[in-house]
């Protein structure tokens, strides 16, 4: 029984069609890419015609086996070759490996976590850009000024079918939506706010202007705070979903202007409250500025040596220029008294004037490539004057837990779902500037 079973496995056309019909689910039916049926010829070939071995693959063993300096260069290339391949299919379809940079989800994530993000949570996402420098992002190492990849193939935003779509207070990487106009000369500035405070002319006369596709502007990582169809206001800091208070994230942190004793907060009192340097907004005299969580706020009040702590928010009415959608005249929003906003849903229309056109000019336009033009009495959309649109797709609001430390959805507004890389699932090593390896957070899963 075992001998016939081998010998049925062994046999070309049964080997042919197994490795046909996983081809055929795995990279034509999930991907809908329904051109590469014509895999399924090089499949053949492989197992029954034998014509790429026949004129090509046997000449090269052949050398191999004739020439040792041949073999072994060949050797390294196959292996390297071999290795990027593997690691870029890995990479793209199931988990990628990222370091948190930044304080902006502090204390929820770290900086210096290592963390593993799955793209088959929400559906591995097909690259836009697939010509590539293998394992750099979006500019040449070599060269600051230079991208590290090529546009001669661009292909349409498509994602495979995942086990789940974004959930509230999902963690989740997406490619800053805003990355899209980079000023080289300043790169890890905004260059829209660059642009607002020192004019467009200007920044393209003191720097080359880089414009990555989707996959490859920056990845940022936050919190999804507010999904599609769902309203979104913030008072006083404080989130409310479709009207109800958002639940209490554990490590959510502030601002907070803290009065002590001492005319240096002592390095014990900073060890009990879990403040690190990097907290550490201003320190003078008796006083401290620090981003904390409540938690710490509730502790830091009961220390015989601090006198007061106040959260600090930017009180109502107080507009930011910087706070999305950047109209100070129609919306006086700022960070901690923002909305009310309703996150725009794929099919859903609504309606255009000349006050709302600051919150949806970026989406229609640039997201989703409609011509786009506004005069002070009409907003024409590919050619028509228009009075509604109907969204293409569905947007995201999110947020960073080190609330007064995070630029966030608050800043750049909608995340669109071709921006989502995947969700943040766990740490896999963890190392910090002050506290060196932190062995109790590796393996750790992300809430």
């Amino acid at each position: 029984m075992i001998n016939k079973l081998k010998a049925f496995f062994n046999n070309k056309w049964v080997k042919f069609s197994i490795a046909s019909i996983l081809y055929i689910l795995l990279f034509v039916v999930w991907s809908k890419i329904y051109w590469s049926i014509i895999g399924v010829a090089f499949i053949y070939d492989l197992y029954i015609s034998k014509l790429y071995y026949k004129y090509f693959w046997s000449k090269h063993l052949n050398l191999k086996a004739k020439n040792r300096a041949y073999k072994s260069a060949m050797g390294w290339i196959e292996a390297i070759v071999f290795a990027v391949v593997v690691a870029s299919i890995f990479r793209i379809y199931f988990v990628e490996m990222y370091v948190i940079p930044s304080a902006s989800m502090e204390k929820s994530l770290l900086v210096g976590d290592y963390i593993g993000v799955s793209k088959m949570t929400y559906g591995p996402r097909l690259p836009n850009t697939p010509i590539s420098i293998p394992f750099v992002h979006n500019v040449n190492p070599l060269n600051p000024e230079k991208k590290s990849y090529v546009e001669w193939i661009k292909c349409p935003y498509n994602r495979l079918a995942g086990f789940q779509g974004i959930e509230h207070h999902d963690v989740v990487v997406f490619n800053y939506p805003e990355g899209d106009t980079v000023a080289v000369v300043s790169p890890q500035d905004n260059y829209y706010s660059l642009k607002r405070a020192y004019g467009k002319k200007h920044i393209e006369k003191v720097s080359k202007i880089i414009y990555h596709p989707v996959d490859k502007r920056d990845n940022y990582i936050k919190r999804a705070i507010a999904l599609s169809g769902d309203t979104l206001k913030i008072v006083d800091g404080v989130v409310y979903i479709n009207g109800k208070k958002d639940k209490n994230i554990e490590n959510l942190q502030h601002l907070y202007f803290i009065r002590h004793k001492d005319p240096v907060m002592p390095v014990k009192l900073r060890k009990l409250l879990g403040l690190k340097n990097g907290d550490i907004y201003s320190s003078r005299g008796f006083s401290t500025y620090t981003h904390m969580s409540d938690n710490s706020a509730i502790l830091a009040e009961k220390q015989p040596s601090i006198y007061e702590t106040i959260i600090q928010t930017r009180p109502k009415g107080v507009c930011n220029i910087d706070v999305f959608p950047h109209d100070t005249i129609n919306y006086k929003w700022n960070e901690d008294n923002f909305g009310e906003l309703i996150i725009p849903k794929k099919g859903t229309t609504v309606k255009l004037n000349m006050q709302n056109i600051a919150i949806y000019k970026r989406l229609i336009k640039n997201y989703e490539n409609n011509e786009l033009t506004i005069n002070k009495e009409n907003i024409i959309i590919n050619g028509e004057k228009s009075d509604s649109y109907t969204f293409k797709m569905n947007y995201f609001f999110m947020m960073g837990d080190n609330r007064h430390n995070s630029l966030d959805s608050r800043f750049f507004g909608f995340v669109p779902e071709d921006h989502i890389v995947g969700k943040a699932s766990f740490i896999w090593f963890s190392k910090g500037e002050e506290d060196g390896i932190r062995f109790g957070r590796i393996f750790k899963s992300i809430k």
